[in-house]
């Protein structure tokens, strides 16, 4: 699949053309106030306490910051983070490896958690409740387990897919944390930011028309404010204004809504194929060449929030905002 620049995956470059702008305190992370203010009693709490905190998860829609709020949750502990991924850890033998090399009171970050296998979940438990792990030594009858115990630590534990989290390990978390989506105003904010540390200035409506398009993402309002910086310095421009904004944004093919081509030619092809549905997922992947997976993880989650598509137990269905949206003539369904 190529990448979309209004996708909320992460792309090859965000890590390291986020890493001058990411925020490293509490009062440079704009929004998720509830989050926030939370986490910063929690925090406290614990250094009152000379304590390590509690174990937090982090969920919700991939964009939205749950990295930088590992990054700062260490931060404001004043200690070390160490990070990982769930596909990284294999077998119990990677996540031991990873385990014993911690610190007394590090942060220990995992995204995509969900993914971790069950067998690797399994040694993890202990090691979250009781700062110890039980690793096999040797093979068949001379098999022992021996007990090692670790650090005190915190596991931050971030997913997209909470869902997918088993029981068990979602009940050792003893901080849950959901993000949310962003609005217009707080994307302006986090544009305007963004275009400092950048070193570009950024007009009042030019931020607003980055927000609108942003899908409610600072991950894509990030990637949207560098590509729309490179036109404005191509073209010699001091700064970027609504003008110049719009300009860009039009030849990245991003409309008013933060929709791209491919949203176009998913909502164009369920109306023209099937008549607006119901469709079948495979069906509708098979319609436009993609997966069915990355039908339902990439494309429809925002198309849903917006009202665009609705799912129901035949299949999916645009709504009658997409035919005004796209200027087309609702059809009789009688």
């Amino acid at each position: 699949m190529e990448e979309r620049i209004v996708s909320q995956e992460a792309h090859r470059d965000d890590d390291y053309a986020e890493s001058s702008i990411r925020p490293v305190d509490f009062k440079q992370y704009i929004g998720q106030q509830k989050v926030k203010e939370n986490l910063k009693i929690f925090i406290e709490a614990a250094k009152l306490r000379e304590e390590c905190l509690d174990h937090v998860l982090l969920y919700g829609p991939p964009g939205l910051g749950k990295t930088t709020l590992a990054m700062i949750i260490a931060n404001e502990m004043q200690v070390n983070i160490r990070t990982t991924s769930g596909p990284a850890i294999e077998k119990p033998g990677d996540l031991a490896a990873v385990l014993t090399a911690l610190e007394p009171g590090d942060v220990l970050f995992i995204d995509e958690i969900h993914r971790l296998p069950r067998s690797v979940e399994e040694v993890l438990y202990p090691a979250m409740e009781d700062y110890c792990i039980d690793i096999i030594i040797g093979k068949e009858a001379t098999a022992r387990s021996v007990r090692l115990d670790l650090p005190p630590f915190t596991l931050v534990g971030a997913t997209t897919r909470a869902g997918m989290l088993s029981s068990p390990l979602r009940d050792r978390f003893g901080v849950h944390a959901r993000l949310e989506y962003y609005n217009e105003t707080e994307l302006a904010d986090i544009v305007y930011r963004s275009g400092n540390l950048m070193g570009v200035s950024v007009e009042e409506e030019a931020a607003l028309e980055l927000a609108r398009r942003s899908r409610g993402t600072p991950r894509i309002a990030n990637r949207l404010l560098r590509r729309v910086r490179d036109f404005a310095q191509v073209k010699g421009s001091d700064g970027i204004n609504s003008l110049l904004c719009q300009d860009a944004l039009e030849k990245l093919q991003v409309d008013r809504l933060g929709l791209d081509e491919i949203d176009h030619k998913l909502l164009v092809n369920i109306i023209e194929k099937f008549r607006g549905g119901p469709v079948g997922i495979e069906a509708l992947a098979a319609a436009i060449g993609e997966e069915a997976t990355t039908l339902e993880d990439v494309y429809e989650p925002y198309l849903m929030q917006i009202g665009f598509v609705v799912r129901t137990p035949r299949g999916r269905m645009v709504t009658e905002q997409v035919y005004e949206y796209l200027g087309m003539e609702v059809p009789d369904r009688g």
